[in-house]
């Protein structure tokens, strides 16, 4: 009898509905078709987006926008680095430089130290050391440099915070066990603290990478030859604005999903877990 009242073969299976669902996924739909719509229809001669989208001017544009990618980036990592530890160490000269750095470079906007750095010559007409070498300062702060110097140095603030905490990250006794060896504090963070840190640094300073292939674009504004200074270039000679901005759009696209894919692959090896020095796979 019992088993009689609990027996549920003979009932249906009735799946739950979901008219929120599709409700939403209607909506989203709609507006992308209206989107793509409005793009095929709008007055974009898309003959000229896919003359343009590989003329060697857009091209170069794009080389020095990689270019300077890779640059500021190294610059900021290798800042970051020794502010981070410099953060934590328990010197009080280097601990509080290291947070006045953070805290003035990341305050800063990144536009506003790109025109700091360009127009250096008003403050500092000539550098050097004295009785050595003096150069005008006019001559060496080129587009390049200042725009090199901005990213890179403001990228250090920020990566700065995110060493730090991957640092932070690792259990103490990591620390612990290094030091009872005798093992140096520069030695122990190169060998043990930094490869074990690397699954909390890694995605966003990839992220942070990403973000500067897009910040590059800034520079522009201190006549810097990156890929949508190219585009300005050529649209200010034939009035074609859309379409130059859809081909600096298209490639910033391209080299974004590259990075991105790239990074999904790093952050898979990372996320195995990568065991100290000393450690049995």
């Amino acid at each position: 009898m019992t088993d009689t009242v609990y027996e549920i073969s003979h009932l249906t299976l009735v799946p739950r509905r979901h008219p929120g669902r599709a409700v939403g996924a209607a909506v989203v739909l709609g507006m992308l078709a209206a989107l793509v719509y409005s793009f095929a229809v709008g007055q974009i001669e898309w003959s000229y987006v896919a003359e343009f989208l590989t003329v060697p001017v857009i091209l170069h544009g794009l080389g020095n926008t990689i270019l300077m990618a890779i640059l500021a980036m190294l610059l900021g990592l290798a800042l970051g680095v020794v502010f981070a530890i410099m953060r934590l160490s328990e010197n009080p000269v280097l601990k509080y430089t290291a947070i006045g750095y953070v805290w003035f470079f990341r305050a800063v906007p990144a536009l506003l130290q790109l025109l700091l750095w360009f127009n250096l010559a008003l403050i500092f007409p000539t550098i050097g050391l004295p009785g050595v070498f003096s150069v005008r300062t006019v001559e060496v702060m080129t587009p390049f440099v200042a725009a090199l110097l901005g990213l890179g140095i403001q990228q250090g603030a920020f990566t700065a915070e995110v060493v730090r905490a991957g640092l932070l990250s690792v259990d103490k006794g990591q620390y612990e066990a290094a030091q009872s060896i005798g093992m140096p504090r520069l030695q122990m963070l190169r060998r043990i603290i930094m490869p074990q840190a690397m699954r909390v640094i890694v995605p966003p300073v990839g992220n942070e990478f990403i973000g500067m292939v897009k910040l590059t674009s800034l520079a522009s504004v201190i006549q810097f030859t990156d890929i949508l200074h190219s585009a300005q270039n050529i649209y200010y000679a034939n009035s074609r604005v859309i379409e130059l901005l859809i081909v600096a759009a298209s490639w910033y696209l391209v080299t974004v999903t590259a990075l991105s894919l790239i990074q999904m692959r790093i952050e898979r090896y990372y996320a195995k877990g990568v065991r100290p020095v000393g450690g049995h796979a």
